[in-house]
């Protein structure tokens, strides 16, 4: 430095004592700098200050010496202890050179910059703190210093600057925050230790509400959250957590909405994350919940994001059991805030007007209510206000049904979803068609495939969950006005037209056309026939799935559909069946399903009398799609009653290929015949005058077995019928014996044994073709 330039009113002495080495003589030099202007201060000589402030800035502080640097950081320092409580009309000047310090290559320098800079701002106060971005910005830097006495001297610094925040009411928040939400971003482990230990101490501040700039810095907060520090994430989590209590206690001054995405981006997790990043999503979710309970329909736009995070989390292991949790919560309660207000259309829901203020709450709004009073209590904190849109606002709210529809969809075809998954998105489907039927049948094309291709699931309980969806579809009022064309179901139908069967003066026709017979059976929309039709086609391609889950699937189906409709419709489908094989497999199925399923008690209550014409109707349809499998045929009129008929149709047996399956299947009849289905018909064979047919065709049966435990069983329930003398009484002797059949609305049996003989003449000719010859040598009973 040239030491004959003029730096008045700097003495010589004093320019050489700040330049010198020695830190003592450039103490002394400060010491005189002092002295010198509080001379200044006293003759209120302003211009005289400011040229000794800008002398030690640009002479000294900014100077390429490294010794004059030093001189001039003390010196500065020196002006401002001088100045007092008037430093604050000078803070500009003596703060800029200071900062400037703070990028120094030598770490002694740094250590004299912030040294400096704190006894400048201990005086000055308050009158920093329009300064504090600078500041801020300078001591964030320091923060991450790699030389420890900077850092503790950065510290010192910090905890006074903090001091002066937390004492003033005059703190530019709106000015500091976007610095804030840049230096948030860090990955410097010291720098996000400050950047939380500011917005911790900044959120203790009664008169500063960092609540409302939350959602600019929520997002930084949960990035700080998976640093690899145990205490930078435990500072984390005690900041979050006061923002939560905030949150509660205050939800009506709460923008859910401009934070609701940046909890869904952090509610997601990959598998392979660390630890860290679960801590991440359990806290996400965590306030995803409270966001939902908390905001209630506010979140709706949000909802197919939500469950995207959600939905996965609910297949997780006992090791996230708290994530699991928090996501089974989160689930629930926005599933409670979908209603049958949704369904309506934009323009019905613009057209409603808000209640009238002195009218009792909507129902909608209680229930609302009531789900925000239950996280009260679950939190422990009273006299909440929570925040409800106001009316006005609730047509702004609209369910994002498209992306929710999306989502599901999508993690149904994912085969990598965990089953408590597959549950929670079958649960859904069912929710929105219960509530908004007429938005939801938009998207049963695209659905339907996958919720048929879900039968084929592992688990029974995904199975069950996705027969009541479908069920649903199929049944739903909203279904009736379908017309697609995806829907047109004409080629599958066969219109039953049952001989001499009238009703009204009407011929009785049985098809999926028609209303239903049975007054007692709820009505179908147009996918029921198509739900029927392509589940039997799944059952035809996937045979294993028949065999597996065909009894437990049908089963359901006849508690969820009512049995008449499930029987009816595929026996009316399988009448037009081209792969008859398959046919009376699924017939022999539908058969034993009918016979023994606690489900089919009034179905079967139904058919066992055939006193009605719809009874009547009801066999006939069945009776024509039975015919694929002769021993069904026969048990059907067991069970319906029709022993003659039985008996005639044994007598056919004779001119049919008698192969070993066709005599198991006569095996599990005789066996049938013993359960308690068939008490009622054991019975009637103490009445050998009346049902001569009945014991004829189990002599038929007991003919067409070999000589197995089969044939023991029905040969001696047949030596225990009695003697027909024995039995007379002479009340039978005067009453005439009536045919049990002229009860019945007249049914044309021989028309029936007709279609018999087709069908079994059409098997025939199949099995034929298809082995190329007229006989199986390896099958045929000598």
């Amino acid at each position: 430095m040239n030491t004959e330039k003029d730096f008045s009113p700097l003495t010589p002495n004093i320019v050489r004592a700040l330049n010198d080495k020695l830190y003592e003589k450039r103490k002394v030099a400060a010491l005189e700098i002092e002295k010198l202007v509080r001379e200044f201060v006293a003759q209120n000589n302003s211009a005289q200050i400011r040229h000794v402030i800008q002398i030690l800035a640009t002479e000294f502080a900014l100077s390429q010496h490294p010794h004059s640097r030093k001189g001039g950081l003390i010196g500065l320092a020196a002006c401002s202890i001088a100045l007092g409580k008037d430093s604050g009309l000078y803070l500009k000047e003596l703060i800029d050179p200071v900062l400037t310090c703070f990028n120094d290559s030598d770490s002694r320098l740094r250590y004299y910059a912030c040294e400096a800079l704190y006894n400048i701002v201990k005086v000055a106060r308050g009158a920093v703190l329009p300064h504090f971005n600078v500041l801020f910005d300078g001591l964030s830097k320091l923060a991450a210093d790699p030389d420890p006495n900077v850092k503790s001297g950065s510290e010192l610094l910090d905890r006074l600057l903090k001091d002066i925040v937390t004492e003033s009411n005059k703190f530019d928040l709106v000015a500091f925050v976007p610095l804030l939400r840049e230096r948030i971003y860090s990955n410097n482990q010291y720098a996000r230790q400050f950047i939380i230990s500011w917005i911790h101490v900044l959120e203790s501040v009664p008169d500063i509400n960092l609540l409302d700039y939350l959602p600019e810095i929520l997002d930084g907060l949960f990035q700080i959250l998976g640093d690899s520090s145990k205490e930078i994430r435990r500072m984390c989590e005690l900041v979050l957590g006061e923002f939560l209590k905030e949150i509660k206690k205050n939800p009506s001054s709460v923008k859910f909405a401009e934070m609701a995405n940046i909890l869904v981006i952090h509610c997601q997790v990959s598998d392979e994350s660390k630890s860290t990043n679960d801590l991440i999503q359990l806290t996400s979710m965590t306030w995803m919940r409270e966001f939902i309970q908390l905001a209630g329909r506010v979140v709706l736009p949000y909802s197919s994001g939500i469950l995207t995070a959600v939905l996965p989390c609910l297949s997780y292991d006992d090791r996230k059991k708290s994530t699991k949790e928090a996501a089974s919560a989160c689930n629930h309660s926005l599933m409670k805030l979908v209603t049958p207000e949704d369904d309506e259309d934009d323009e019905e829901s613009q057209t409603k007007s808000s209640p009238p203020s002195d009218e009792a709450p909507s129902k909608k709004e209680g229930d609302l209510n009531d789900s925000l009073n239950e996280s009260q209590e679950s939190v422990g904190f009273s006299n909440i206000s929570f925040f409800t849109p106001a009316s006005s606002d609730r047509s702004a709210v609209t369910l994002d049904l498209d992306g929710i529809v999306q989502v599901l969809d999508r993690h149904l075809h994912d085969s990598s979803t965990g089953m408590m998954t597959r549950i929670a998105v079958l649960k859904w489907l069912y929710h929105l068609y219960i509530k908004t039927p007429r938005k939801m049948f938009k998207h049963t094309d695209s659905l339907f495939p996958m919720l048929l291709k879900t039968l084929s699931d592992e688990s029974d309980e995904v199975i069950l969950k996705d027969l009541e969806v479908l069920a649903e579809i199929a049944s739903s009022p909203a279904g009736q006005t379908d017309t697609s064309g995806s829907c047109d179901i004409s080629d599958s139908k066969t219109k039953l037209h049952i001989p001499g069967g009238v009703r009204d003066g009407q011929p009785v026709v049985v098809g999926s056309k028609m209303t239903d017979l049975s007054p007692s059976t709820p009505s179908m929309n147009s996918y029921f026939y198509k739900f029927m039709i392509n589940l039997l086609k799944r059952f035809s391609l996937e045979r294993k799935l028949l065999e597996m889950r065909g009894a437990f699937i049908i089963r359901q189906l006849c508690l969820l559909l009512h049995a008449e409709n499930i029987f009816h419709s595929m026996a009316d489908i399988l009448l037009k069946e081209e792969d008859l094989k398959f046919a009376s497999t699924m017939v022999q199925t539908l058969n034993t399903i009918l016979l023994t399923s606690a489900e089919l008690f009034q179905l079967r209550n139904q058919l066992k009398d055939l006193r009605t014409q719809e009874s009547c109707a009801l066999f006939c349809c069945l009776y024509r799609s039975w015919c694929h499998n002769p021993v069904a045929t026969v048990s059907l009129c067991f069970l319906t009653q029709n022993y003659r008929h039985a008996y005639d149709l044994i007598q056919k047996f004779g001119d049919l290929e008698v192969t070993v399956d066709f005599l198991m299947e006569v095996d599990k009849l005789v066996q049938l015949i013993e359960s308690p289905i068939f008490t009622y018909l054991r019975l009637q064979l103490l009445d050998v005058e009346h049902n001569p047919y009945l014991i004829k065709a189990l002599y038929g049966l007991l003919m067409l077995l070999p000589q197995s435990q089969a044939f023991q069983l029905l040969s001696h329930r047949l030596s225990c019928v009695p003697n027909p003398e024995l039995m007379r009484t002479l009340e039978d002797q005067k009453v005439a014996v009536k045919d049990k059949h002229l009860a019945q609305p007249h049914i044309d049996y021989s028309e029936l044994l007709q279609h018999f003989d087709r069908v079994q003449s059409k098997h025939l000719e199949v099995r034929h073709q298809r082995t190329g010859r007229s006989e199986h040598p390896d099958r045929k009973l000598m």
